[in-house]
């Protein structure tokens, strides 16, 4: 028990860690208050609370993202252009991501602060592009992440086909490793697909299923994704 309050005290000391305990809290309410709304008149109104406390960390979130600019900035210079990347395809995957990472922040401040009225715009076109950034660097993490899957399994083969040759453990890649290795990118990509699902309910209405999903639902691939987050976190990974 101590060693577990020890743990979420060292993940809420840092931002990233803080972060996505607010994004799990947040999501996981969205998806209790959903289910509530639908139940007795008692229950619906502790849902609409729920949604109501979802919707203000969701705010606390936007606010905090206000400053994730130059240390996105900083991450896309030491990546550049990828060129300790071997594989051409992870390399142009890779850059185009951080692209639209780094548009996605201004874009999404500029939409709160017209919804703040600091700013005298319109925020809809705003939060639409910040929506489609978002939603591109989810697809293209998508497609990385299988890439490297990909490219795991075929190192994974050559491993084992070496170390019938080779039986020092120190002479090639142990297959275990690459495997851990897969099972990570996989959780990334069951993440990001939970993401975009939300991403594309959040686009205009005839695009996909765009506004179809109910609050519980929205909840639930959120809550997901940043359970999967916190894990990989757990696990020494994002």
């Amino acid at each position: 028990m101590q060693e577990s309050l020890e743990s979420l005290v060292n993940v809420l000391e840092s931002y990233r860690g803080r972060d996505k305990v607010i994004r799990t809290i947040c999501y996981g309410s969205q998806l209790v208050g959903g289910v509530l709304t639908q139940k007795t008149e008692g229950s619906a109104q502790l849902g609409k609370s729920l949604l109501l406390f979802s919707a203000q960390l969701s705010q606390c979130r936007t606010v905090l993202r206000l400053f994730d600019d130059l240390s996105m900035l900083a991450y896309s210079h030491r990546y550049g252009l990828g060129a300790s990347e071997e594989d051409p395809g992870l390399r142009w995957m890779s850059v185009l991501n951080n692209l639209a990472d780094q548009l996605y922040y201004p874009c999404e401040h500029i939409a709160w602060a017209a919804d703040t009225e600091l700013i005298k715009v319109k925020s809809d076109k705003w939060w639409l592009f910040s929506t489609v950034l978002w939603g591109t660097s989810l697809l293209l993490g998508i497609l990385r992440s299988v890439r490297v899957i990909t490219l795991l399994k075929k190192n994974i083969r050559k491993c084992e086909r070496a170390r019938e040759v080779d039986r020092s453990e120190g002479s090639v890649p142990s297959p275990s490793q690459l495997r851990r290795k897969m099972r990570a990118e996989v959780l990334c990509v069951l993440s990001s697909m939970a993401d975009l699902s939300n991403a594309i309910h959040w686009m205009p209405p005839g695009f996909l299923w765009a506004g179809s999903f109910p609050n519980w639902l929205v909840g639930l691939m959120g809550t997901t994704s940043s359970l999967i987050g916190l894990i990989q976190m757990s696990d020494g990974g994002a």
